[in-house]
C-alpha cells in the first residue's frame, strides 16, 4: 500500500515520521509532498521516505493520501489534485475544520475520513480521533487506525460532530494545560524558586499525576481527595479554585473551542 503525505509541515510530518517506523510501509511505500524547497531539502536529508515536489509524480501511485496542510490552502490544493485522483483512493485529512463533503467535492472523491489530531503526537503521545464517508471499508479503516496509531492512540467517532468536539478537548487541550502549567510556573518563581527548579516542579507533577491517573481507574475526584485532607494546604487550594468558578470557566473554554470548529466548518 503506497501512502502519499501532502503537506510537510509540523503534522504532517509527525505522522510521516510515525509512518515511517510502521511495519504496514516499507521505505518505498511512504511519499512526501511539499512545495517548500528548504523543507525538500531537510526531508531528503533525513532519508525517512520518497520526497516529492510535484503531485503529478506522486499522487496517481498512491493509495492513502493523508492531506495536511492549513484548512485555508484546500481549495485551491483539491483543485489541482482533482484531475489526479482516482475512486480507490482513499483520503485521510489533518485539517481542522473541512468537512467530509467538503473534501468529496473538490476532490470528486467518496473515501474520505477525516480526523483531528492534536500536538502531543509529536512525540508519540498523540490522540487523533477520526470519522469515515460510508465508502471506507471497515478493512480500509482498520488500515487507516493502524496508521493514525503510529503518533500515539486513535479512537473512532460516530460522525462529524464528535470531530468539532474533539477539537474543544484534545485538538486544542494541549493548550489548556500549558495554560495551567504556565500558572504554576508564576507561582513557583513568585515564591523564589529558580526557574530550572520551577519546571522541574511543574513538569514532573503534571507527569506523575498523569501516570497515576493512567494506571488506575479511580476518578480525578478520588484523587483530589487523597491529596487533600480536610483544612489542609491542597483542600485550600481547591476551595479557592471551587470559590473562583475554575472548573465552569474551563468547560465554557472548551465549548468555545467546540463552538468556533463549528464556525470554522460552516464558513468552508
Amino acid at each position: 500500500m503506497k501512502t502519499l503525505v501532502i503537506g510537510a509541515g509540523n503534522m504532517g510530518l509527525t505522522y510521516a515520521e510515525g509512518m515511517a517506523k510502521s511495519p504496514m510501509l516499507g521505505r518505498r511505500n511512504l511519499m512526501v509532498f511539499d512545495k517548500s524547497a528548504d523543507v525538500i531539502a531537510r526531508l531528503r536529508e533525513m532519508d525517512h521516505f520518497d520526497v516529492y515536489e510535484k503531485l503529478e509524480d506522486c499522487l496517481p501511485q498512491a493509495d492513502m493520501v493523508f492531506i495536511a496542510v492549513k484548512p485555508y490552502h484546500c481549495e485551491e490544493l483539491f483543485e489541482e489534485m482533482k484531475p489526479m485522483v482516482n475512486k480507490d483512493q482513499i483520503f485521510v485529512s489533518l485539517m481542522a475544520g473541512v468537512t467530509i463533503a467538503k473534501i468529496q467535492a473538490g476532490l470528486n472523491a467518496k473515501k474520505v475520513v477525516r480526523s483531528m489530531p492534536n500536538l502531543p503526537a509529536q512525540v508519540g503521545k498523540g490522540v487523533t480521533s477520526y470519522t469515515e464517508s460510508q465508502e471506507v471499508s471497515k478493512v480500509e479503516l482498520l488500515m487507516v487506525r493502524n496508521l493514525l496509531d503510529t503518533t500515539g492512540e486513535s479512537i473512532h467517532v460516530e460522525n462529524e460532530n464528535f470531530i468539532d468536539a474533539s477539537t474543544g478537548i484534545s485538538g486544542s487541550g494541549p493548550a489548556y494545560v500549558f495554560y495551567f502549567m504556565n500558572s504554576m510556573l508564576e507561582a513557583a518563581l513568585k515564591m523564589g524558586f529558580s526557574k530550572n527548579d520551577s519546571r522541574v516542579l511543574v513538569s514532573q507533577t503534571f507527569e506523575g499525576a498523569v501516570e497515576l491517573f493512567n494506571r488506575n481507574d479511580l476518578s480525578p475526584d478520588t484523587w483530589m481527595d487523597r491529596v487533600a485532607s480536610k483544612g489542609g494546604t491542597t483542600r485550600a487550594a481547591l476551595d479557592s479554585m471551587d470559590d473562583n468558578n475554575v472548573k465552569e470557566l474551563i468547560k465554557e473554554a472548551a465549548y468555545a473551542a467546540f463552538d468556533r470548529a463549528v464556525e470554522l466548518g460552516e464558513d468552508k
